[in-house]
């Protein structure tokens, strides 16, 4: 399912803030890298409502799973307040080993902390207290609902957690579709709606993005 029309598309990447030097130069250089795989990093639009969504929540300490090469690593470090940390969760060394280098590049390093490993061990291995301020969710979408329980239950009121491609190309709302990725993301998708610790709104963003704010 076609979620944005292509002209629609081009259209919203020409009217919102143009990307920098290093980040157009990270969409080209992951492109080489991982080939078909490139289509895992978000688009710059996307990555600029990232941005301003931690500006707007004046984040200070944030949590992002799934790195790939470092796009929205450095989307969110950018909108951090004065003394923020984003703790950056992934499984890969080759991957991020091209974020670590961009990060260098766009000066964001000395506020991300990566964490090489299974996700949901270094969620379960923070502080019970709700002291996070946004969170992005951006990876395996099986653990999906492991890494929003692991989250939500660690927000600050008025903190926000993200999730991306919660449309999975269009096959959520397809039955057909049956996949173990496909009935865990229809579940949280279901259990966000329930879900009376925060109030939520799904946004028609590139792939679907859900924003689940804290009460």
């Amino acid at each position: 399912m076609q979620i944005i029309d292509p002209v629609i598309g081009d259209y919203l990447l020409t009217h919102c803030t143009p990307a920098d030097e290093v980040l157009q130069d990270l969409v080209v250089e992951t492109r080489e890298a991982t080939g078909g795989a490139s289509g895992m990093q978000i688009s710059h639009d996307e990555g600029a409502f990232l941005t301003m969504l931690v500006r707007l929540t004046g984040a200070r300490n944030a949590v992002e799973v799934g790195v790939f090469t470092g796009y929205s690593s450095i989307c969110i470090a950018r909108g951090l307040a004065e003394g923020g940390r984003l703790l950056a969760c992934d499984v890969s060394d080759e991957w991020t080993s091209i974020a670590r280098r961009y990060w260098e590049r766009a000066g964001v390093s000395d506020r991300i902390d990566l964490k090489i490993g299974p996700a949901i061990d270094t969620l379960r291995a923070l502080p019970d207290e709700p002291t996070l301020d946004i969170a992005f969710i951006d990876a395996d979408k099986v653990n999906y609902p492991l890494y929003y329980e692991e989250i939500v239950r660690r927000l600050r009121p008025g903190g926000l957690v993200v999730l991306d491609n919660v449309f999975l190309g269009g096959r959520v709302v397809d039955p057909a579709h049956q996949e173990e990725h496909h009935v865990a993301m229809r579940r949280l998708n279901d259990l966000l709606v329930r879900d009376e610790r925060v109030e939520s709104v799904m946004l028609p963003v590139r792939d679907g993005v859900t924003l689940a704010r804290r009460r």
